[in-house]
This record gives C-alpha cells, sequence and structure tokens, in this order.
C-alpha cells in the first residue's frame, strides 16, 4: 500500500499571487477513464451521483481521486483540520502537485487563523494556489487580531464562506457537510452517532459544482495567501513534506491507510451506490459570495444575485405527501415555522431529526430550537433529538467540537435530495455563505429516507412529546426497553442552565 513520503521538491517557477501552474494538458487522465468505465456500467449515463454516508469512505474517495487525478484539484472548506486525517488529505494533494496537477486551495479565513506557516509552504509550490475568504487585516496579530478587527467595526468577519467542495479534474465533485478533519471521517469515536454525509457528483454532473467554485476563487473577497501571510522561507515546503510524510507513518494513520486497500484505484470507490442521472436531474446551488460583504447595499445584491435559501424554501413548498428534513442545528424562524406548519395543513408529513442538548456542540443554537419545539409537536410534526456520541461532554457557547450530527440533508417526496453545507437556522440563510446539490433519483430518495429512519430509531435518538402540555423525550434505556423522561435527557444542569438563559437573550440572528 502507498504511503505519503517525502517527495523532492519540484523546481521553482516564477507565478504571480493566487495562480498555480497549469498541469499538462493531456487528453485523459486515470481519473477520466475511471468515470467513464463507471458510466459506462450504468448504461453509457453522462452523469452519476451518490451518497456517502461513512466516515471511512468519504475518506477513501478524496485520496483516490486525488491520486488519479491528472489535471486539477479545486478545493474550497471552511475547516481544514491539521490532525491525522488533514495531514493524509495535504500529503495527497502535495504529491498530486509534484505529479504536475494544478491544485487551488480556498479557505475561510477564521478557521485558517495560526496555519500561516503550513498555508504559505503550500503556496511557495509552483503548483499550488492558496486563498483566503473574507480575510482579516489584522492577521499578522492572530486570533487576537481577529477580535481586535471585530471589535473596532469588522462585523463583515461574522460572515463566513461555509461552502465545501473537493473537485478532481473537474470529472468529479464532492460536496455535502464534511470538513476535512479527523471528526468527519469516524476518527473520534466508533459509535453509530457521529454522522455526516456527502454527494458525490461524476461526469456532467459535476460542471454546477465547478462553476461555484469559479466564481469563488474569482471574487475579489477570496485573498491571495501571498497578500495576507508571512512569506515562506526555503525551509517551509520540505519541512512540511517531512511533516506530512511523519503522519503517514504514524500508528494512528494505520486505520485510513488500511481502508484505501480495500480499493484499487478510483473506479471502485467512485462506483460504490453510484446510479445514472437523467438530464436536468442534478442542481448545485450556492449563495454568491458577495453574500459575506458588510453593508445593507451589499446584502441586496447579494440578494438579487440569488442564493440558496430560497431555493430550499420553494422545494420544500413543492412536496405533496412528505418532508423529511435532517439538521444538526435546527432554528427554522418565524417564516420557517409558518412553511412547516403550512405542509402540515395540507397533509404533508414532516419529520426532523437534530441534536440533542447533550449532544449538541453548540449550546447557544439549542436555546434558539427549543422555543420552536411546541408549535411544531402540537401541529403534529414528529421530532428527533439525537443521544450523544459517548465522548466527553465538551461545551461551547458558539464553538464547533465535534457534535453527533453533521449531516445537512432533506428528502421530499421520492425526490429530490438535498445534500449540502446548508443547516437549518438564521446563520445559514442570512450570515454564511453556503451551497449543495438537489438531485432527483428515487433511488437516493430511498436512501436518504432510509438514513433519517436509521437516525431516528429510539436506540440513536429520543421522540419529543407532549404531556399535559410538557415535553416529554421517549427512546430506548441501557436495557434496550423504551422509556419516557420529562427534562431534557443525559444534560447537565450546566447545558440546562445554560441553554434556558440564553433561549431568553436576542441573539437568534446569529444562530
Amino acid at each position: 500500500m502507498r504511503q505519503i513520503s517525502a517527495i523532492p521538491p519540484a523546481q521553482p517557477v516564477t507565478t504571480r499571487p493566487g495562480t498555480a501552474t497549469p498541469g499538462p494538458a493531456t487528453p485523459g487522465t486515470a481519473l477520466d477513464d475511471a468515470v467513464r468505465r463507471v458510466l459506462g456500467g450504468l448504461g453509457h449515463a453522462n452523469s452519476g451521483a451518490s451518497l456517502v454516508p461513512e466516515g471511512l469512505d468519504a475518506f477513501a474517495i478524496r485520496v483516490a481521486t486525488a491520486r488519479a487525478a491528472g489535471r486539477s484539484l479545486d478545493l474550497q472548506y471552511y475547516i481544514w483540520h491539521a490532525d491525522v486525517t488533514g495531514k493524509l488529505l495535504a500529503g495527497e494533494v502535495l504529491a498530486a502537485a509534484d505529479r504536475g496537477v494544478r491544485v487551488r486551495l480556498l479557505l475561510d479565513d477564521a478557521y485558517a487563523l495560526g496555519r500561516e506557516r503550513v498555508l504559505s509552504a503550500l503556496d511557495s509550490h509552483p503548483g499550488i494556489a492558496v486563498k483566503l475568504f473574507n480575510g482579516t487585516r489584522w492577521r499578522m496579530f492572530g486570533r487576537a487580531g481577529f477580535l481586535l478587527e471585530m471589535l473596532f467595526g469588522g462585523w463583515h468577519l461574522n460572515r463566513r464562506m461555509h461552502n465545501k467542495a473537493w473537485i478532481a479534474d473537474g470529472k468529479v465533485a464532492i460536496a455535502g457537510g464534511r470538513n476535512l478533519g479527523d471528526e468527519y471521517f469516524g476518527a473520534k469515536s466508533d459509535e453509530f452517532n457521529f454522522r455526516d454525509l456527502d454527494m458525490v457528483l461524476a461526469g456532467e454532473a459535476a460542471a454546477g459544482t465547478n462553476r461555484v467554485f469559479e466564481r469563488y476563487w474569482r471574487s475579489s473577497l477570496a485573498r491571495p495567501a501571498a497578500l495576507v501571510c508571512p512569506p515562506s522561507d526555503k525551509r517551509g515546503l520540505p519541512a512540511l513534506r517531512q511533516a506530512l510524510a511523519d503522519a503517514a507513518a504514524a500508528p494512528e494513520a494505520r486505520r485510513y491507510l488500511q481502508h484505501l486497500g480495500a480499493f484499487n484505484g478510483a473506479e471502485a470507490p467512485l462506483s460504490r451506490g453510484l446510479v445514472a442521472l437523467a438530464p436536468g436531474a442534478v442542481q448545485v446551488v450556492a449563495d454568491p459570495p458577495e453574500k459575506a460583504r458588510r453593508g445593507l447595499a451589499a446584502r441586496r445584491l447579494a440578494r438579487a444575485a440569488g442564493g440558496i435559501a430560497p431555493e430550499i424554501a420553494d422545494a420544500l413548498r413543492r412536496a405533496k405527501h412528505q418532508a423529511l428534513l435532517i439538521s444538526p442545528y435546527f432554528v427554522p424562524g418565524e417564516a420557517g415555522l409558518a412553511l412547516l406548519l403550512g405542509l402540515v395543513a395540507r397533509g404533508v408529513q414532516v419529520s426532523v431529526v437534530t441534536n440533542s442538548l447533550a449532544a449538541t456542540d453548540v449550546v447557544a443554537v439549542h436555546g434558539g430550537y427549543a422555543k420552536y419545539r411546541e408549535p411544531l409537536l402540537r401541529a403534529g410534526v414528529p421530532l428527533y433529538e439525537l443521544k450523544p456520541s459517548g465522548e466527553d461532554e465538551d461545551t461551547s457557547v458558539f464553538g464547533s467540537r465535534g457534535a453527533s450530527l453533521h449531516t445537512k440533508a432533506f428528502v421530499v417526496d421520492d425526490g429530490p435530495v438535498f445534500v449540502g453545507s446548508f443547516n437549518l437556522d438564521p446563520r445559514s440563510a442570512a450570515l454564511n455563505t453556503e451551497m449543495g446539490a438537489f438531485v432527483d433519483h428515487p433511488a437516493l430518495a430511498r436512501e436518504l429516507r432510509a438514513e433519517h429512519d436509521r437516525l431516528a430509531d429510539p436506540a440513536r435518538s429520543w421522540r419529543l412529546g407532549l404531556e399535559e402540555g410538557r415535553l416529554t423525550w421517549t427512546g430506548s434505556g441501557p436495557d434496550g426497553q423504551l422509556q419516557t423522561l420529562r427534562r431534557e435527557p443525559d444534560a447537565s444542569l450546566r447545558r440546562r442552565v445554560l441553554a434556558r438563559v440564553l433561549r431568553w437573550l436576542p441573539i437568534e440572528s446569529q444562530l
């Protein structure tokens, strides 16, 4: 099995900031051939799509497509951690650039703070260009500078690029809720309850994701790393190579590298669950990058350019029989509540899976969600709250530290299904930029319904109810028998008090 190893640096090439030397012009790459064979096996379709719920598979398909790519890797992420899987994937990206693949990396600036040396080292490679979205001018002062800029009026920094996309050779695009880091690929716990979901688009279906990336890459909000990070010295890239090689040789990496041994090339992971799509069955939607700009005029311009929230609302309104929603952060707001209640009034079955108070990583969001539970339950909407994954409690008011549920998806009737970065909350609707894909296919609709049902199982989630005007939680106890509780299950007193206090603060627009 191939592991990441230190590779001698390529000869330097002078490039302007924010560019990467183009890969060689080739008539076809290994990934082109894999996509052609896989789609040929589906009746010579032009497009295919699949859902990837398992973390190890999600890691494997990223590695496989990076290794098979021959022209380009375009990567757009909110978070890229410097942990085991983050380093393994960085090693694959660097190896691709060494082969002559053009790599463009677009990261949200807030989560790149403190990683300037790594980003500068990558950007120094002639085949890699790094840009940071919505960057802080005070980056040289680190996180303290970020906070100072916000205090002195930099409220645009509260608007983040939440998009996620992994695009190889323009032929395979992976979008969804996963950032790049151990918790998103199942490293934190072997238990079922940490759930996330990717949508893989192959062939012509990847074109929409390509267009989204290009729009963001060319935005004036995407600043070349060379303009905001200290330049790397000549030791930066060799030192990074060694660090990535050490990470690949560490015992913690064995689980992921062994899983790659189940696949030979890109064809096997790409073909897993892939279905052929009819023309027009895929719609990739995204907010315009201008949404992150400060000021009323900028927001009006962004709304005029279109965005993802209206598309999601329209898709839900078209439901005739059923709408099953999965969202780790569920704060529908008054407009969202009215939409869901309107569906129920028309006879549509609506169901929601979200995190419980004990499982959520952002207690403030749970406080915002809590006031919508009773009106939804009174209307007959089943609410399921995922149980905690069993990890040590790590309470954060506004942070992001390994929640049990991270999937952001829904299915309407027999399609379309939606998978993306969009949480059903005000932050996704009004503050962050988001993206996702609608795909119309009955097999994918069945898969997403099955995922909803697995999450809603009493062994994994509490089902909420109302008894004499008070909330109840029903689920399987330690003995496997159903039990009903009358207070937030598994949540400490600290969490319960914090959630109640936050519920009454005027912060819903920030959730």
